[in-house]
């Protein structure tokens, strides 16, 4: 059948994969460095991936195409569902305006969250927003304990978070398997100075030994009043 459809222009695609975190039927993948249209009949021609495209890169054309099928898309976006069964552990990115995000009628508090999820625990390993990322690990009471901690710590940065003493896990072989596994420019661990807080930055300092990679990392204490304290 002849229908409306995406195409991809491989020569400007840079392969952030944004297009490929936006579509939730999971037409698009990443194939050698660049978006690719994986299935006709997973794309509903309705066009999610298009605005998040920084190159221009995708846009609507009518071909012969397979019809969309919606009981083999649910079926794919069943297979890819966390073990757990939480929806809300499924990995994306989050796009946001270049303006502040009203919190109140004071103000406005900008955010610099921009994946999901945040967990250490449910975070994949191979998620897309990791290629190329400055990565911040950081203890997740960190950012109650300092006010100013999302453009201070977040900003241009992929951030975990997790609680060594809460979760009683190792997360020294999950953080392996990132830095491992994707292009990670840098790390950096902020931890707080109660000692149970070690844990997290033997794990990111373990992971990166573990994963034979030289890159630049660093780890800052904050303490329980909020300040950064000189190690």
């Amino acid at each position: 059948m002849k229908r409306k459809i995406i195409e991809i222009d491989a020569d400007k695609c840079n392969g952030c994969g944004l297009c490929a975190s936006a579509c939730q039927e999971g037409a698009i993948g990443i194939a050698d460095g660049k978006a690719k249209l994986l299935r006709d009949d997973y794309c509903d021609g309705l066009g999610n991936c298009l605005p998040v495209c920084p190159t221009e890169a995708i846009k609507f054309i009518e071909r012969e195409a397979k019809e969309y099928n919606e009981e083999a898309v649910k079926m794919n976006q069943r297979k890819k569902e966390p073990k757990d069964g939480c929806p809300g552990a499924s990995a994306h990115s989050i796009q946001r305006a270049s303006e502040s995000v009203p919190v109140n009628n004071i103000g406005a508090a900008p955010t610099e969250l921009r994946q999901w999820p945040v967990q250490i625990k449910l975070v994949p390993a191979n998620a897309l927003y990791f290629d190329g990322a400055n990565l911040l690990i950081t203890a997740d009471c960190a950012a109650y304990a300092r006010a100013n901690f999302h453009p201070e710590f977040m900003r241009g940065k992929i951030t975990l978070i997790g609680c060594p003493k809460l979760d009683e896990v190792d997360y020294s072989e999950k953080l392996t398997d990132i830095i491992t596994n994707n292009n990670i420019k840098s790390l950096t661990v902020v931890r707080m100075e109660v000692p149970c807080c070690g844990g997290i930055e033997q794990a990111a300092v373990t992971a990166l030994k573990n994963s034979g990679k030289f890159i630049p990392w660093q780890v800052i204490t904050l303490g329980t009043d909020g300040d950064i304290r000189k190690r």
